[in-house]
């Protein structure tokens, strides 16, 4: 079996993110790049599940400019057998990352997709959706745990009330959380095999994938300055600040 897995180049996470004095953007010059962190955490488990021998090959995917080569060097790294970059300029919306990872899961024919539940640049929770849907496969999101038999999934999720398991028959589009696993950490040694290890280059042109429209960013702007707190030293001096704000 097969394991495709997304990885989607982002600000990382430890980076204060700035917006552009023009309000266009994020600013991203000299700013560190990483993989995204559910990302990292959905190449982990692919890689437990195939040195568990549940999976022969695991191959890792990203669209954007040849900058992503960078996070897809580092999937290498980490242990993916080969990679595939799907060169595409400027921001790419979901229904077209999915459009374009459906292409890939046909040319591949895995058995797993495995995503990010969320990038953590739009939060938008929609790509491995959207790709279950166009792929017309089970769907099994928000990954805590997963376990693979007799070809099926079974996955502990986390919802609002709890954890909630469900079983999925494969091929099937997973994502993972951030409880699944601990991503593992690159030595030396993997960084430099992953310079041996294939690496893919097509165009969203070559794969017959049309941009998706509709969705726009007009303008950005950071979050307003947040107010100093107070101590309070008794719950009723806590409920007259409420009522005093119009909280109660």
């Amino acid at each position: 079996m097969k394991i495709l897995v997304t990885l989607k180049r982002v600000v990382d996470y430890n980076v204060r993110v700035r917006v552009k004095s023009d309000g266009s953007g994020v600013e991203t010059d000299g700013v560190k790049m990483s993989i995204n962190p559910f990302d990292e955490i959905a190449l982990e488990e692919a890689l437990r599940i195939k040195e568990r021998g549940e999976a022969e090959e695991v191959i890792v995917a990203s669209i954007g400019g040849d900058e992503v080569q960078q996070q897809l060097r580092t999937g290498l790294a980490m242990g993916a057998d080969r990679a595939i970059q799907v060169s595409a300029d400027g921001d790419v919306q979901p229904l077209t990352a999915a459009r374009t990872f459906l292409k890939l899961v046909e040319k591949e024919e895995p058995g797993i997709v495995f995503l990010g539940k969320q990038a953590i640049d739009d939060d938008a929770n929609q790509t491995g959706q959207m790709l279950a849907a166009l792929w017309d496969r089970p769907q099994a999101t928000f990954a805590s745990k997963v376990e693979l038999a007799d070809g099926k999934a079974t996955v502990a999720r986390e919802v609002d009330s709890g954890l909630e398991t469900i079983e999925v028959d494969l091929p099937a589009v997973l994502t993972s959380d951030l409880r699944l696993n601990e991503p593992r950490f690159v030595k030396l040694p993997e960084i430099m095999k992953a310079k041996r290890k294939p690496l893919e280059t097509l165009s969203l042109e070559d794969l017959g994938v049309e941009r998706a429209g509709g969705i726009e960013a007009v303008s950005y702007e950071p979050p307003p300055q947040r107010g100093g707190g107070k101590v309070v030293e008794s719950v009723d001096e806590l409920v007259s600040e409420l009522k005093s704000k119009g909280l109660l």
